[in-house]
């Protein structure tokens, strides 16, 4: 099995050896600007990587975007449907204090996706790094107008798109699933960059399980659990090197490489649902706290994104870089003051 780890870069850096379709070099927290075309490695192999995995494209860059899936996280919803075939999730909060997820699917397009349930404001900063597309089942009109505002993409049920069908065994608006190989043929959209830093092939690095870094040596753990509000808490196990929900609503749950916990400010996106309670919007983008787990443990760093198609970027306590080994990450967007992460 391989052991995926945080890796701290080193101040020098040796050549790397073969160029991926997007380069980790984002840590200046600088806007990205389009993914240059892959490049030829040493044994003149054209070699490209995901975006989204920071893992080699065997078969080259799909030929459709990526799509940023809105998907029910409550028993109302559950179970969650091909969530373990995402490339990476973010969690987020909406409201009444409850969350919901966006599931980046770029590798794999399921025929089953679900429960779908309408966009957020929120989206736009998790969307833009990786130009993604988003599916969901509708949204406020206040949504819309932002998102749309941002340049982005969206397939919504609520206005015709293809692919949606309905659960028998659901009630709207728990109902709702998408076929996403009924969508592989939209227009792919730029991709600014790689959505993370990711530890890069060949690049010479130093793991902070070899560090006498405090700032940089993982703290042993194999148990989190994730407040984002009075109502919601996401527990964790690790598990046969992988990060795992232990109270998740998913059919097969996702098993993450790196579980990222990044706390972020929140504010009022500027219009209510139809229960009327107040709309929140993360912002993905500045900086913050954001503790970074792995099989090896977890390490107290600093999360950093300029803009929101900014590569997210992460620096430990001693100021050193922090990459990602390439993999499956599940990022939780806590909210700043009233979210917090316990581990064990």
């Amino acid at each position: 099995m391989t052991k995926h780890r945080l890796a701290v870069l080193a101040p020098v850096v040796a050549p790397v050896l073969a160029l991926g379709l997007v380069l980790s070099g984002c840590s200046s927290g600088q806007d990205t600007k389009a993914a240059p075309e892959p490049s030829k490695g040493a044994g003149g192999t054209i070699v490209e990587t995901s975006p989204l995995t920071g893992e080699v494209l065997r078969d080259g860059r799909p030929k459709n975007p990526v799509f940023l899936v809105k998907i029910e996280n409550t028993d109302a919803g559950a179970p969650q449907v091909g969530l373990d075939q995402a490339d990476l999730v973010v969690e987020e909060l909406v409201e009444g204090g409850l969350t919901r997820l966006a599931a980046l699917y770029y590798s794999n397009l399921p025929r089953k996706v679900g429960h779908v349930r309408s966009m957020r404001a929120t989206d736009i900063g998790i969307a833009s790094p990786v130009g993604g597309q988003i599916v969901a089942s509708g949204g406020a009109s206040g949504t819309y107008g932002l998102v749309k505002k941002a340049g982005l993409k969206v397939f919504s049920e609520d206005e015709g798109a293809p692919g949606f069908s309905s659960d028998p065994a659901k009630v709207r608006p728990y109902n709702r699933l998408v076929d996403l190989q009924r969508l592989k043929r939209a227009k792919p959209s730029d991709i600014p960059g790689p959505y993370l830093d990711w530890t890069p092939a060949g690049g010479t690095e130093a793991s902070p399980s070899a560090s006498s870094s405090a700032g940089t040596k993982p703290r042993r753990v194999t148990r989190a659990s994730v407040r984002f509000s009075g109502s919601s808490t996401t527990q964790w196990k690790l598990s046969k090197g992988h990060w795992v929900r232990t109270n998740g609503h998913a059919s097969r749950e996702f098993r993450a490489d790196t579980l990222v916990v990044m706390f972020a400010k929140v504010g009022d996106a500027g219009y209510t649902d139809p229960a009327g309670n107040p709309v929140p919007e993360t912002r993905m983008k500045g900086s913050g706290r954001a503790v970074v787990l792995t099989a090896d443990g977890a390490v107290e760093t600093t999360w950093r994104k300029k803009v929101n198609r900014s590569t997210l970027s992460f620096t430990t306590k001693d100021g050193a870089p922090l990459t990602i080994d390439p993999g499956k990450t599940w990022i939780e967007l806590v909210p700043q003051g009233a979210g917090a992460v316990s581990l064990r």
